[in-house]
């Protein structure tokens, strides 16, 4: 395809993704408000993609708060500091978008796992709203300690933010303020209009649900950065080769494939594999693999042949890496995902 830009190993590779959509037009662009406001843009979109699980509703949230700020800076007096002003802002608009949402769930927030790999799957529920996946270039930029990089990019993992969306929306607040953010249980009170009590007593029980809703393997640190890539390139490379025996020592033995928006899910390395075999990897060179980043996590955007000799944009995959291997992988089969990630529909010429 004309324009698309390849690795030294012939892959395309991602192009930079569109910026946040956090400009409000009612701010003049280099005006006070948009110079002082500017710093908190990316890390108010992360906050409101832990409440609500999706970027596109979190970016239009921002926008909100951003609007409601400019509207309301004239009376802001400094009786806090902006960003704990923005912060009030931005979580009570989530609130409020909240009260007549259903929860975002993943597959296996829904049911158990499918026990035939090799049967026809179910269709995709009608009116499900899935957890959506984060391009890793929406993420704040965050200086300095290396530790502090890999905490900000903990707190968007997938099943974490999956896990979050089983809490009621207060409790699901207070423990990003109080347990991400590190405010003070005073601040959080303050922000909420409530006691330190109520907000002593939602953390306790919104800390004891996140542990039940976590999968098991969140709990094992991930490798480290080289290590990962090392491991993404042989499974991108098992995929593109259809070589199942080699993607079969990369999967952990409790491994799980999820496919929003499709419920099945599937449970344990053999059960994974013989799906994959079976259903998706075909001959070598269906497929072709596009190293990306979401959730601060290893991905793989997904390329499949059609008739045209193109490989057009097929699914995008989210890699959760253990020491022990690859121990989860959410399938978003959604080509209309791409453009978010800067990616084209289509690669490779006819």
């Amino acid at each position: 395809m004309a324009g698309t830009v390849t690795d030294p190993g012939g892959r395309p590779t991602a192009a930079a993704s569109r910026p946040p959509r956090v400009r409000t037009a009612a701010a003049p662009p280099g005006s006070e408000f948009e110079r002082l406001t500017a710093p908190y843009r990316r890390e108010l979109l992360a906050h409101c993609y832990r409440m609500l699980g999706a970027p596109d509703e979190a970016e239009d949230l921002v926008q909100e708060t951003y609007l409601r700020a400019w509207r309301s800076f004239d009376g802001f007096q400094g009786r806090s500091s902006l960003r704990v002003w923005l912060y009030r802002i931005a979580t009570n608009a989530c609130l409020t978008a909240l009260e007549h949402r259903a929860r975002r769930p993943l597959p296996s927030g829904l049911g158990g796992p499918g026990d035939d790999p090799e049967a026809p799957l179910a269709a995709a529920p009608p009116g499900v709203d899935w957890v959506r996946p984060l391009p890793d270039t929406l993420l704040a930029a965050t200086p300095g300690d290396p530790e502090t990089v890999v905490a900000a990019r903990g707190s968007v993992r997938l099943a974490l933010i999956a896990a979050l969306q089983h809490l009621p929306a207060r409790q699901r607040a207070v423990l990003i303020l109080r347990d991400v953010l590190a405010w003070r249980t005073a601040e959080v009170a303050d922000l909420l209009g409530t006691s330190t009590a109520a907000v002593k007593s939602l953390l306790q029980r919104a800390r004891a649900e996140l542990e039940a809703a976590t999968p098991r393997e969140e709990q094992f640190a991930e490798p480290a950065e080289p290590a990962t890539r090392a491991l993404l390139d042989r499974y991108m490379a098992a995929f593109e080769n259809a070589d199942a025996a080699a993607l079969a020592r990369l999967l952990h033995a409790d491994a799980v494939l999820e496919m929003p928006p499709l419920p099945t899910w599937f449970a344990g390395r053999e059960a994974v594999v013989r799906f994959l075999a079976a259903t998706v990897l075909g001959a070598p060179g269906l497929l072709r693999l596009v190293p990306v980043g979401a959730n601060g996590q290893p991905a793989a955007a997904t390329y499949r042949r059609e008739a045209d000799g193109l490989h057009h944009a097929h699914a995008l995959q989210v890699l959760t890496t253990t020491p022990g291997g690859v121990c989860r992988v959410v399938v978003y089969l959604e080509p209309g995902l791409f453009a978010a990630f800067g990616l084209p529909g289509a690669v490779g010429c006819p």
